[in-house]
């Protein structure tokens, strides 16, 4: 399996660096090589950045799509992508704008003026699950986890809004327009920021967590723009100790 991962590597545009793991996983590193699929239907580059384990799987690896926040990158969030690694999944991290695209609407209500911005992304992480399945057959994506921080946060909600069956886990970091779901499939994890508030209706109210079982943390010491490699080392320890302790068996 190892080696067809590697294999994607060919396409053009790629790049590999090695990065050590959590120390959760003392077995070795991290290949994130990078890679741009195309969408023929949409006449739509998607690049990515796909972060594997060195290491030779012993079976199939579970498959977990990472969301940046609007104006960001897919490579900005590797603290994430690494521990996510550590719990045995593989890690595609979506560019969802592009240079071309245009600028996200600053007038209007968020919601209505953003969803166009979100259902390219939902059509972008749907697209990149079903290419990577077609290239790997052994990659897991019975057990999709999905991963936004802000908009990508939005845009992931709204993806497993849309398609409930093919979530089993949603962590956003900080969305702050669209609904998260309100349901026991998918798990929900949301890290909310000490200085942004969400927009009425978007998170669960507290009934609402304790019945589904929907785990709203607050972060009093991490500020929004924080909740990425910009963040200072504690910072990024609290985050990932959420994320671990919702992804424990």
């Amino acid at each position: 399996m190892q080696s067809a991962f590697f294999a994607l590597a060919l396409f053009v545009g790629c790049l590999i660096h090695a990065y050590p793991l959590p120390a959760q996983t003392p077995a070795g590193h991290v290949r994130r090589d990078t890679l741009t699929l195309f969408d023929t239907v949409r006449h739509r580059p998607i690049p990515v950045a796909l972060y594997v384990p060195v290491a030779a799987s012993s079976g199939p690896r579970k498959l977990a799509i990472l969301s940046h926040g609007y104006g960001g990158t897919n490579k900005a969030y590797s603290f994430i992508a690494h521990n996510l690694v550590a719990h045995g999944y593989v890690v595609a991290s979506i560019q969802h704008e592009l240079p071309t695209d245009e600028p996200m609407p600053t007038t209007g209500k968020p919601y209505d003026v953003r969803m166009p911005n979100w259902q390219r992304g939902v059509q972008n992480i749907r697209f990149v699950v079903r290419e990577l399945k077609r290239r790997e057959t052994q990659l897991d994506v019975g057990q999709l986890l999905l991963v936004g921080h802000s908009n990508g946060g939005d845009m992931s909600a709204l993806y497993a809004r849309q398609f409930p069956d093919d979530v089993v886990n949603l962590i956003t970091l900080d969305n702050r327009r669209m609904p998260l779901p309100r349901t026991r499939r998918p798990r929900v994890l949301s890290l909310r920021s000490s200085d942004q508030p969400a927009d009425e209706g978007v998170l669960p109210t507290p009934t609402e967590q304790q019945t589904l079982g929907i785990r709203i943390v607050a972060l009093p010491d991490t500020r929004h723009n924080d909740m990425w490699d910009g963040a200072t080392e504690s910072q990024k320890a609290e985050m990932n100790r959420y994320i671990s302790a919702f992804l424990a068996p």
